[in-house]
């Protein structure tokens, strides 16, 4: 090993059985503390609760206890056993939530699906789990899921909820009493599966993670201890990533464990109007999201005629956030000029995410050094994260009072990190999954001799410990040349440009590294319409002088952090944006490379014609 930390942790698992029973507690002592906060709860799916502010029904942790015993005692009356699997496809709302605690506390296990999957993705995932039911949001998941019905033998029953059938779930648990739904939940032991989550996969079918209430509950029991500032009762959040993404449901189990207060939003296009309405104290998003945000709130002030103002208040950010990292911190001229700049510009960025929120979780992929400094010298801290699905998730984080952007932070409690001597990123620690179910053959792949996790990422350890990412061991590539190069933090740069959607390297194997490039849409309509082509799209301007212009200086600025080799030669700009329905994307927003390249050929094949 080259570098290795360990950080002990702070909760040991002796409290722990069941994820469910945190419900049952805090209902116990906490009655009338609120839970959840459901926006325009639809009647027909789950009965509202008492009025909250506006349109919004309020949980509090003794009706949220209600709602999971009885949902709970339903899928005992169906004959749903200990150990079960039952899958989950639906958006983020609140019966997402409330069918996992439900399946927990009778120790069945839950196995999420997206509820952007394809039919041959959702038949994989029941296939290989072996789900014996299935919830499902919509009319048009249940019509996918009859048409699979025959290559899924061990598939029961299946509930919808939009059509009301966790309510008739709910009268046909009548029949169980207190003595059996008691019973059930007692068994429950922290050894047992929690949950088999698939990864959603940039490379491969998906792989189902097994994993424990022992190793969920020590990672997000850790990492809620080393986070008090976001985990606490009075703090709010709205999720608006899919709960089936780990990540995010670390957060949802986070709230419940800490009796924080959380709004589910179901979709990303409405999250904005959700934000400013519930003012959360912090938020967790990926990169894409702060990169959009941070693109829009430029391009408004260019629009605006103020371009100026904002290129200036960005340059003061970013001073001021790598001035706190000093030891003399910012000057009295610095802190001025960033007062100055808070009343101008500031407040407007953060407005946009409720005016209340300080502090934003960042994860899924790296969220680029100076964005994030301009995020913190914006006054919104961005704590990025570090961890993968076989982790339960969570491995490392920044914390307001130690971080160090650009990292990834330092292991949370109870996890121990190792370099390997070629520079993959090793893990010891009791929140590693149990192995990859009915596939013997990739867990014992996916750890050393010895033990160690191997994460397949690459990374370094610096001398306090916090842990950087430099990329993927199998998205590295190789130049005819010998060049190795990591894509991710040149592609990270050009993306910060408003016009670029996505941007992804090519050049395993050739004479030189070249770029695939996508145009926002948004940002696309107000460039066409400034450059007088109104009614054009991407495809027929793509090869436009001026679009190449504005691109190639994206592409300049990304090339002046990197070496000559691994600087970005040309590029082309494609005809359509990579989508996640077109599969190209993974559901928070990961370019699966294999999939691009194998649809995109003929356009990689282009950029190296004459060499």
């Amino acid at each position: 090993m080259r570098q290795s930390v360990t950080v002990e942790p702070e909760i040991t698992g002796r409290e722990s059985v069941g994820l469910a029973d945190v419900v049952w507690e805090n209902a116990q002592r906490y009655p009338d503390t609120v839970q959840f906060l459901r926006p325009d709860p639809d009647r027909r799916s789950w009965p509202t609760h008492r009025p909250g502010p506006g349109d919004t029904s309020a949980v509090t942790c003794r009706e949220f206890r209600d709602d999971v015993l009885t949902v709970a005692r339903g899928l005992i009356a169906a004959g749903v056993e200990p150990g079960a699997r039952v899958a989950l496809m639906s958006r983020t709302r609140y019966e997402w939530t409330l069918v996992d605690y439900a399946l927990w506390s009778i120790g069945a296990v839950t196995v999420p699906v997206y509820d952007t999957s394809s039919a041959e993705q959702l038949a994989w995932i029941l296939a290989d789990s072996g789900a014996v039911a299935c919830v499902v949001e919509t009319a048009d998941h249940a019509a996918m899921l009859a048409g699979l019905r025959d290559g899924l033998p061990a598939l029961g029953q299946v509930w919808q909820i939009d059509s009301g059938d966790l309510i008739r779930l709910a009268e046909q648990g009548r029949t169980v009493d207190d003595e059996r739904m008691d019973a059930r939940r007692g068994a429950v032991s922290e050894r047992d599966t929690a949950t088999i989550v698939y990864t959603s996969g940039t490379t491969g079918r998906p792989k189902g993670c097994v994993l424990t209430h022992r190793n969920i509950f020590l990672d997000v029991g850790n990492a809620t201890a080393a986070l008090p500032e976001l985990f606490n009762p009075g703090a709010l959040t709205v999720l608006f990533l899919p709960l089936a993404h780990a990540f995010a449901r670390m957060i949802q189990i986070g709230v419940v464990l800490k009796r924080a207060t959380m709004v589910h939003s179901a979709s990303m296009g409405g999250v904005l109007d959700q934000l400013r309405r519930y003012r959360p104290t912090f938020i967790l998003a990926v990169p894409r999201v702060f990169e959009r945000v941070y693109n829009r709130a430029r391009q408004k002030a260019v629009d605006e005629h103020q371009g100026w103002l904002f290129t200036a208040a960005d340059r003061v950010a970013v001073r001021y956030s790598r001035a706190l990292d000093t030891p003399s911190g910012p000057g009295p001229v610095l802190r001025l000029l960033r007062r100055g700049f808070d009343l101008l510009v500031y407040r407007k960025l953060r407005a946009a995410f409720g005016g209340r929120c300080r502090i934003a979780i960042v994860g899924g992929a790296p969220l680029g050094e100076r964005l994030g400094h301009f995020l913190r010298g914006a006054g919104l801290t961005p704590l990025e994260g570090y961890g993968l699905t076989e982790t339960s998730p969570a491995l490392a984080a920044n914390r307001p009072s130690a971080m160090r952007i650009g990292t990834v932070g330092r292991p949370l409690p109870g996890v121990e990190i190792a370099i390997s001597d070629d520079g993959e990123v090793l893990v010891r620690s009791d929140v590693v999954f149990q192995g990859y179910w009915n596939n013997p053959d990739a867990t014992r792949e996916t750890f050393t001799a010895d033990g160690w996790f191997r994460t397949g990422d690459l990374g370094n350890l610096d001398s306090d410990g916090y842990l950087t990412i430099t990329g993927r061991t199998k998205e590295i590539m190789v130049t005819a040349a010998g060049k190795n190069v990591a894509p991710e933090p040149i592609e990270d740069r050009v993306r910060a440009h408003p016009l670029v959607s996505q941007c992804m390297l090519v050049g395993d194997r050739r004479p030189y590294i070249a770029a695939l490039i996508t145009i926002d849409p948004q940002a696309w309509s107000r460039w066409r319409t400034a450059h007088g082509h109104p009614d054009a799209s991407v495809a027929e301007l793509r090869d436009d002088p001026t679009l190449h212009g504005d691109v190639q200086a994206a592409i300049g600025e990304a090339n002046r952090s990197v070496s000559k080799a691994e600087a970005i030669k040309t590029f082309r700009i494609l005809p359509d944006d990579f989508t996640e329905a077109g599969g190209e994307l993974t559901p928070t927003l990961k370019i699966k490379r294999e999939v691009v390249q194998r649809r995109r050929t003929a356009e990689i094949d282009a950029l190296y014609i004459g060499h």
